[in-house]
């Protein structure tokens, strides 16, 4: 599996996603800048965590319309897997990939601590071989990661089996509606998630729980 992983202003997880993209697929992922115009050939684009551009006007909203972005949606038009994580999960509403909104925590404080997230479908490559209803530990680092979405999005996210994870046993630390830590577009092939999994992929930090995240999409790839 080929990866990009994309880096804008204020990016502080890009190192992070790499090493755990290495991790997984044995392949060194290209380091891609936001002002470039193209992307290279690979299967799996990811727009790291961080706080671009600061966060100013809305988290996401000036990355969402740096020059790559052109290309990231065409990338998602054509059925290719795009990550976005944290900061990316913003960009990705911000450019109209995803629906919803990410909104101020509910306690309009930054949160920076491990969370418990439940595995609520398996329907898009990003989840397919993980085991629905398993329950896993991820950290969590951020200020505006409150998801909202108005009734009818939600519903249709429900009935579509299309959010991928939910804060688990109460450990939703932002408010989120409906415990949405992680949702997918209709295609199935873009997916946003708060919680960030390549924190917790080595020996040397708290967890390795996030590893069966990255090797499920590498798996899910080479099956394709």
């Amino acid at each position: 599996m080929k990866s990009a992983v994309i880096t804008f202003p204020g990016s502080n997880r890009e190192r992070d996603m790499m090493h755990a993209l290495r991790l997984a697929t044995g392949v060194e992922p290209v380091s891609v800048w936001h002002a470039d115009t193209s992307l290279p050939d690979v299967d799996l684009v990811v727009l790291p965590g961080g706080f671009s551009y600061g966060d100013y006007l809305r988290s996401g909203a000036i990355a969402a319309r740096a020059p790559i972005m052109n290309a990231v949606r065409d990338f998602a038009a054509k059925g290719r897997l795009v990550l976005g994580v944290c900061n990316g999960f913003q960009m990705l509403t911000e450019a109209g990939l995803l629906p919803g909104a990410l909104m101020r925590n509910q306690g309009l404080t930054f949160v920076c601590r491990e969370v418990l997230l439940e595995t609520a479908s398996t329907a898009s490559p990003f989840t397919r071989n993980l085991t629905k209803g398993d329950v896993w530990r991820c950290p969590v680092a951020h200020h505006d990661g409150n998801y909202f979405a108005d009734a009818e999005t939600l519903k249709a996210l429900e009935d579509a089996d299309r959010i991928a994870f939910r804060y688990a046993k109460g450990t939703n630390p932002n408010g989120s509606a409906h415990d949405i830590a992680g949702i997918v577009n209709q295609a199935g092939n873009v997916l946003g998630m708060m919680p960030h999994p390549e924190n917790y992929v080595d020996s040397l930090q708290a967890s390795t729980d996030g590893a069966a995240f990255f090797a499920g999409i590498a798996g899910a790839l080479e099956t394709a």
